[in-house]
């Protein structure tokens, strides 16, 4: 039976190019969806992100799926997959809009700084690569140091090196992706980043 996926809808982020990418995989039936009863039937969650912290907050409050998510993923443990924005959501905290998130993840969200401002653009866009930084089954066939696509001026800052799946070099260390039990989030874009993105994305599919 095919696996559920529901893509979180609540006004930010590249909602159907991710569902196009699943949507590929013939074990995945795939559903954007801002209704609070229909994401509680999925089996999986998927919840992007493209914009400002403080805003996808309230937005996510303004369509009463708070509670809804914290159901799915703290009380229910099923698997719940962020992307950039919405991996960030899940830190206790950012200082874009000083908004408090999820706080599934111990973690703050900061602004990168970087000293060489002419090597290092903020944002942080385009290719870069990943270190693994420990063994996860949504990295299956995903070679160390491959490369995936990266848009945010903004990054995790994790408390327990425990949580941090990928690492990534931007002048300094960054968390570029986390897994806790059912919570995963990348910071990277693999909608955006061709066939090891659809890899990753069948990884969660299938875990």
């Amino acid at each position: 039976m095919p696996t559920k996926i529901v893509i979180v809808d609540f006004g930010m982020g590249n909602l159907n190019s991710v569902r196009l990418k699943i949507a590929k995989d013939k074990n995945a039936v795939v559903n954007i969806s801002s209704d609070s009863k229909e994401i509680m039937t999925a089996d999986k969650l998927i919840l992007p992100g493209v914009g400002h912290f403080a805003k996808a907050m309230n937005n996510l409050k303004e369509f009463n799926l708070i509670s809804a998510l914290n159901e799915f993923v703290i009380i229910k443990k099923k698997p719940i997959l962020g992307i950039c924005l919405g991996m960030q959501l899940m830190a206790n905290k950012s200082e874009e809009g000083g908004a408090s998130g999820f706080g599934w993840i111990d973690s703050d969200v900061v602004r990168f700084r970087v000293e060489d401002k002419l090597k290092y653009k903020i944002p942080h866009c385009g290719w870069n690569q990943i270190i693994k930084s420990k063994n996860s089954c949504l990295m299956n066939d995903i070679p160390e140091l491959s490369e995936f696509y990266f848009v945010h001026s903004y990054h995790l800052v994790v408390k327990n090196h425990s949580d941090i799946l990928n690492e990534t070099e931007y002048e300094s260390k960054f968390t570029s992706a986390i897994e806790k039990g059912n919570i995963f989030g990348v910071q990277y874009h693999p909608e955006k980043s061709h066939d090891l993105g659809e890899v990753l994305l069948k990884n969660f599919i299938n875990l």
